[in-house]
């Protein structure tokens, strides 16, 4: 069954850990708030309870043993659980939604990373999210280098300060990455209209400058 009729405007962030996106999320709803829209902001995985709880397991080290049909099985069940309580109300109260993560990143981290390919993921897509598909996405893919050595700095420092561990992804080798990185960009190619593509190591102001002109032309047609 296909999702109901929804209107509000749905933006995604994608990209490896460390690219940048949840700046970019707070700068855009901080840019939201001062023009009065209302909005949500939410990430994946996590972003309700029941998230959080398969977060936590998703991304710590000690989970190093779950197998990529698994992940990708508890990634989705993430996704289900987020429409359910946060996505589809906000948009059927015509809020913009943005979220830190959605399909995109299974599709390139388990369906590239993993090797499993892209069809499954997006079988699995149409089964669970039933259609609903983001209205923009932005895609930011810095260097790989770059990013990863920002990411696992921040996750040294999470798990100092917090005592949280989020460093199972990071861990991974410098092929998975580079597959991540590729499969990123057959979506974009894939997918042009949909997909904002923002590759290179521009400033977090030039970026930001950017995101806002994109919404500023796309939300009227909507």
């Amino acid at each position: 069954m296909p999702q109901p009729p929804l209107s509000g405007f749905f933006i995604t962030f994608e990209g490896l850990d460390g690219s940048g996106k949840t700046t970019q999320i707070h700068r855009l709803a901080h840019h939201l708030q001062a023009l009065h829209l209302h909005h949500t902001v939410t990430r994946q995985p996590g972003g309700t309870p029941i998230g959080d709880r398969i977060r936590a397991l998703l991304l710590d080290s000690k989970s190093a043993g779950i197998a990529p049909h698994a992940e990708l099985a508890m990634m989705f069940a993430d996704r289900a659980q987020s429409i359910q309580e946060v996505i589809a109300p906000a948009l059927a109260a015509a809020k913009i939604v943005l979220c830190d993560r959605f399909t995109d990143s299974t599709e390139a981290y388990q369906g590239g990373g993993r090797q499993l390919g892209s069809d499954v993921v997006l079988a699995m897509h149409q089964l669970v999210c039933r259609g609903l598909q983001p209205d923009l996405t932005f895609l930011l893919l810095p260097d790989i280098s770059a990013a990863l050595a920002r990411a696992r700095r921040r996750n040294t420092r999470v798990t100092e300060t917090t005592g949280a561990d989020e460093s199972r992804f990071e861990a991974e080798h410098d092929a998975f990455f580079h597959r991540v990185h590729d499969k990123y960009r057959e979506i974009a190619l894939r997918e042009p209209n949909r997909v904002i593509l923002i590759e290179g190591n521009d400033t977090i102001d030039a970026v930001h400058k950017l995101i806002v002109q994109v919404f500023s032309d796309r939300m009227p047609k909507k």
